[in-house]
């Protein structure tokens, strides 16, 4: 390991000065401390990624300049993180990710008044409770594989882009008005049974699979929507898409679909997913995909009866003029 650090040292002074440095890469080094490292007071970037850090060095929190910081799968703990609370010469801080900790709860991050980005996704999270103090500044937020049961205290978040809080144990979709400005949401993997946006419609992706919904209705004012993904839940019948006039991915695939439906006026969908249903006959999809004969690309519907028809692959070709993917069959 000794070796590994002086590699990582010589590296740095062969290309500049390290006392100059600006970002200090330590993935994968496996360091438990920072003690043999140089940290640099000029760090705008410092990232810790995939080490054994149970605890963080108190040097950090002299790097005034630093504007990201990434402590991504190491050790640490909820009391290991606490004193990033106090140190008040990080606040310029615009990225912090602890992501794949053994957090237990948000941590304080209220200092940090200029926050864009902040990950606490793959840890033992069990509340939401803590973000209502994080800035208002905020534009992605991960959540993601915690334990969480409820959406709240995120009214605050306005600029708010992308929230990711997928792999949770969430049943409702709620508190979600106030994000004006969101534009992808991930709420797969949860227990999730009926969609509601709360009037949100410049959403660009929504992320609802593997849930337990049995309707697909709630998106009918989302006509920002490029991208939908529903599958793996109970949903029998598509419907209140005809309005998603500007969808290029659905993916409705492992539901209980047995025919396809309104999405004949789609004309920018490229990608359409709805294997693994019971889609009995090719017999009328010509028509229930009209308006994307031309645009789409790719097409999966194996594991459906229709796809033993006879010729299934050449009266799907025949119907997509510029078709390049059927199921796992790609044309040049």
């Amino acid at each position: 390991m000794e070796n590994q650090r002086m590699d990582l040292n010589d590296e740095a002074e062969q290309e500049e000065d390290p006392s100059s440095s600006t970002f200090l890469d330590l993935t994968s080094y496996q360091l438990h401390d920072l003690d043999s490292v140089e940290l640099p007071l000029t760090l705008t970037e410092l990232d810790l990624t995939s080490n054994r850090l149970s605890t963080l060095d108190p040097r950090i929190q002299h790097l005034s300049l630093l504007n990201k910081l990434s402590l991504r799968q190491n050790l640490i703990t909820d009391d290991a993180v606490s004193p990033l609370s106090s140190w008040t010469s990080l606040s310029q801080l615009q990225e912090l990710v602890l992501r794949d900790n053994h957090l237990k709860k948000i941590p304080d991050v209220t200092i940090f008044k200029k926050l864009l980005v902040f990950d606490v996704s793959f840890n033992e999270i069990t509340s939401l409770h803590g973000l209502s103090s994080v800035s208002d500044t905020l534009k992605e937020l991960y959540v993601s594989k915690n334990e969480v049961p409820k959406i709240e205290e995120i009214d605050h978040f306005h600029q708010l882009n992308i929230l990711e809080l997928g792999s949770n144990k969430l049943r409702v979709m709620e508190n979600l008005q106030n994000l004006t400005n969101l534009q992808e949401l991930w709420l797969g993997r949860n227990r999730i049974k009926v969609i509601n946006l709360c009037g949100l419609n410049c959403i660009k992706k929504i992320s609802l699979q593997s849930n337990r919904l049995t309707s697909m209705t709630g998106l009918e004012g989302c006509i920002a929507l490029e991208e939908l993904y529903l599958s793996h839940n109970g949903i029998s019948k598509m419907e209140g898409l005809s309005s998603l006039v500007n969808l290029r991915v659905l993916d409705v695939s492992s539901n209980k679909l047995t025919s396809i439906d309104d999405i004949q006026n789609l004309t920018q969908l490229e990608d359409l997913w709805l294997n693994d249903n019971q889609i009995e006959s090719l017999e009328g999809i010509s028509e229930a995909v009209a308006g994307s004969k031309e645009k789409l690309t790719t097409i999966y519907l194996e594991k459906n009866p229709c796809a033993k028809s006879p010729n299934y692959t050449a009266v799907l070709r025949e119907i997509f003029l510029n078709i390049q993917q059927i199921d796992s069959d790609v044309f040049s």
